[in-house]
């Protein structure tokens, strides 16, 4: 077995045991993406001497016995988090050429603990789509299948690990662009807690939603990288100032005492049936193994979508008047006064599915309209949080589908922006209420690919969800399953 094909716990023992050097394993990934990264497409930037440098600093550390768990262990970072002195595009032409001149909170703590950088991960643009095809630097594929998407807004950070050609990943999600991704390439993501790990250094899409967290190859690994970037950050104001657990201890192959939660409004009208199909019988397995299932309501949840399509444009399109060609980022040509040169600017350096939340956004909170639409998205998101609060009073957590179909093919929903925005169906409640998520593999359709069980608790619960999610598993052998590139 090559050493990009293993998980990054066991290359920490392997390298702690002095079988292989950390310069070895990221010798192995970089051979890896010269071999598949042409079909794939998962990175805008790549960093091989960034990476080999870090990977000598990295055998010192293991020499001084001064390494940790993520030591020497190459990562990908989704190319909306600030990298010191590498270029950070949000795949997006307005910020093609820009190079930040400080790191993101949570690659000073990557950094601190050792981690190794190979690259920065294909996306859309600024985080806005489900497919990864809305990046101006053209789309990702699936390892799985190259015809199809490998899912949104962070398919290249998902796409990068399923393929191996990292071993974790750092990526982001506003409505659901870690977990549906990482249901679509066969892997796990979570997304904390609003306000677990810091937003310092993410480039905003919608502030009231971003949330950065990891993927990896299997839930400990998952564990361990959100280890690495939690906690309390002052430069954040929206990071809270609770302690953070050690999740590995979380990972317990026992749920008799648990209660889950499955949400009646969840297996809708149009779900695929072999998603429907894969869940239930993912409930049936931790039934079997000692856990309660108990029908819970989300009477709100249909609301959710449009909520959601309303909050997120208004804070985008807020966020993003920032890009006026003025300061950094994309200049329009030519001999402009000064509301031609923004204008022209902005119209040359964001896509059309920017522009289109953009011009969303700005009309749900323009004068006359606001009341109506942002204030009464407002105050459903509310009766939305509320009805999470009184499932959790029934159950430990809830499961439910991460996205209602497998991965589609490519340039099947790009000219259909409402079905393309129904992919995030499931996933978006979460965000509207700050909840933490994870998506594992629970299933493989007939056509070969991965489907996604997603699992939710309440607020800073994330050890419920670790719990359950390597219970299932540690029972099944879906995380084991890698695509045939």
């Amino acid at each position: 077995m090559e050493l990009h094909q293993l998980t990054a716990y066991q290359l920490h023992e392997m390298i702690r045991r002095r079988e292989v050097s950390c310069r070895e394993v990221t010798e192995s990934v970089l051979r890896r993406i010269e071999k598949v990264e042409d079909c794939l497409h998962a990175y805008i930037t790549l960093t091989p001497d960034l990476a080999l440098e870090q990977a000598a600093a990295a055998d010192a550390c293991f020499q001084e016995g001064e390494a940790g768990p993520l030591t020497g262990i190459p990562l990908a970072i989704k190319d909306v988090i600030c990298t010191q002195g590498i270029r950070t595009t949000c795949g997006s032409r307005i910020l093609e050429n820009f190079i930040p001149t400080y790191d993101a909170t949570v690659i000073e703590k990557l950094k601190a603990a050792g981690a190794v950088f190979v690259g920065k991960a294909n996306m859309d643009e600024f985080a806005m789509g489900s497919s990864t095809e809305n990046s101006f630097f053209g789309p990702t594929r699936n390892p799985w299948d190259l015809t199809r998407i490998p899912g949104g807004s962070s398919g290249g950070s998902a796409a990068a690990v399923a393929a191996e050609e990292c071993i974790a990943s750092l990526g982001s999600d506003t409505g659901g662009s870690i977990r549906q991704p990482a249901a679509c390439c066969g892997i796990v993501g979570i997304k904390p807690t609003y306000g677990r790990v810091s937003r310092f250094g993410l480039v905003a899409f919608a502030s009231s939603l971003d949330q950065i967290g990891p993927f990896g190859k299997d839930v400990r690994d998952t564990a361990l990288m959100l280890n690495a970037i939690s906690g309390h950050e002052p430069r954040d104001s929206t990071s809270v100032d609770i302690p953070v657990a050690d999740y590995t201890k979380s990972l317990i192959n026992d749920v008799r005492s648990m209660v889950l939660g499955i949400p009646k409004e969840c297996f809708i009208e149009g779900i695929d049936p072999e998603v429907e199909s894969s869940v239930r019988e993912a409930i049936r397995t931790l039934e079997k193994l000692g856990a309660k299932a108990v029908e819970v309501s989300l009477p709100h949840s249909d609301y959710a979508l449009a909520v959601y399509y309303i909050i997120a444009p208004a804070e985008a399109s807020s966020n993003l008047a920032r890009y006026d060609g003025v300061k950094y980022g994309l200049r329009a040509r030519g001999n402009h006064d000064l509301l031609e040169m923004y204008r022209e600017s902005r119209s040359q350096g964001f896509g059309p599915e920017v522009k289109r939340r953009i011009m969303l956004g700005t009309y749900a909170l323009s004068a006359g309209y606001y009341e109506a639409y942002y204030r009464k998205a407002s105050q459903v998101r509310t009766l939305i949080r509320e009805d999470f609060q009184k499932a959790f009073s029934q159950c430990d957590v809830l499961l439910m589908p991460t996205a209602p179909t497998p991965a589609f093919k490519l340039g099947e929903k790009v000219d259909d922006p409402l079905q393309m925005y129904l992919s995030d169906i499931f996933t978006i409640p979460c965000n509207l209420a700050g909840l933490p998520g994870l998506s594992l593999p629970c299933g493989i359709s007939r056509e070969g690919l991965p489907i996604g069980l997603q699992i939710l608790a309440n607020h800073f619960q994330e050890e419920k969800i670790f719990r359950v999610a390597y219970t299932y598993e540690q029972n099944t052998d879906f995380h084991l399953r890698k695509p045939n590139l």
